[in-house]
């Protein structure tokens, strides 16, 4: 299946009442696990490579993405490609040059850090250029917890700068801190699912849960059922090939091939990701109407 399009499982997981699973790669291991996971669920789901990963790989983001694009599109499964939490101005510059040629459809520009009036124009000014070359375009207001350990979670998005943040960046979805955290090994989040539903009220765009790694599967439930429409995990697929490795290692200490340890990893991953898309899958609330969805962008 060639790749599809990250507005187009969005507005298919609108239509279901439901949301669309989105899973950040750091390797290729990452990116051959999540695209069988996704596969094995019979789902879809978005492959995205955050700025910390392009970091890792010394700031080159081509490989990591051409890498992510072959496997995707010779996938069964509808896979589209995404760039998560850019912040420096020249890889944002960069991803939305080059996109197209990496087979990206959307880019998460996070000015989340600044004061809400210079999140607006960063976030506005980045918009304005990504939708110019065709792309879907998310942004965040409200800092979620967890990014580089200086966030708290108990910060909250209000409702009411939300409709005014959307309206003043032209964005196509809203990251919104509703109480989970980034980098969390434990599913013990207390999320505000009252205010995602004030929220999907008020902004009119699709609602972004990040830190998913770190919410419940019931209130994972919830959260869908109140109005998030793109759940990001990352954390619970490192922890889930960390943890295979490590058991390999402590039980065959002689070991010296990566390629055995790194297929435990490999394998791991690929189960999570299998779980995490049918549990989202099972979240669509068939008798919840879904709100009209206000696209800033020309569609494509």
């Amino acid at each position: 299946m060639a790749l599809v399009t990250t507005r187009g499982l969005i507005e298919g997981a609108i239509t279901r009442h439901s949301a669309i699973a989105s899973f950040n790669a750091v390797t290729l291991e990452h990116v051959e696990a999540i695209v069988e996971g996704v596969e094995q669920a019979g789902s879809g789901a978005i492959l995205q490579v955050s700025e910390n990963a392009i970091g890792f790989h010394k700031r080159n983001m081509r490989p990591l993405l051409l890498a992510c694009a072959s496997i995707a599109s010779s996938s069964s499964a509808p896979i589209s490609l995404h760039l998560d939490h850019f912040q420096d101005s020249a890889l944002i510059s960069q991803g939305i040059a080059e996109a197209a040629g990496l087979g990206v459809s959307s880019i998460m520009i996070d000015a989340a850090h600044h004061p809400y009036l210079s999140n607006i124009e960063l976030t506005l000014d980045a918009a304005q250029r990504a939708h110019s070359h065709g792309l879907w375009v998310e942004g965040e207001l409200g800092e979620i917890g967890g990014k580089n350990g200086a966030h708290s979670p108990l910060v909250r998005t209000d409702p009411g700068e939300a409709r005014e943040y959307v309206a003043g960046t032209s964005i196509d979805a809203l990251a919104v801190a509703v109480g989970s955290s980034h980098a969390m090994t434990s599913a013990s989040a207390s999320i505000d699912v009252d205010l995602i539903g004030r929220l999907e009220e008020a902004v009119g765009v699709p609602l972004v849960l990040h830190g998913s790694s770190g919410v419940s599967d019931t209130t994972l439930r919830a959260a869908v059922s109140a109005g998030i429409r793109k759940i990001n995990v990352g954390t619970a697929l490192n922890v889930a090939f960390t943890d295979a490795v490590r058991q390999r290692l402590l039980d065959e200490s002689d070991v010296h091939d990566p390629r055995i340890y790194i297929a435990d990893g490999r394998d791991a991953i690929s189960r999570t990701v299998t779980r995490i898309c049918r549990l989202v899958a099972e979240s669509a609330d068939e008798h919840r109407p879904a709100l009209p969805v206000v696209s800033n962008a020309n569609r494509f």
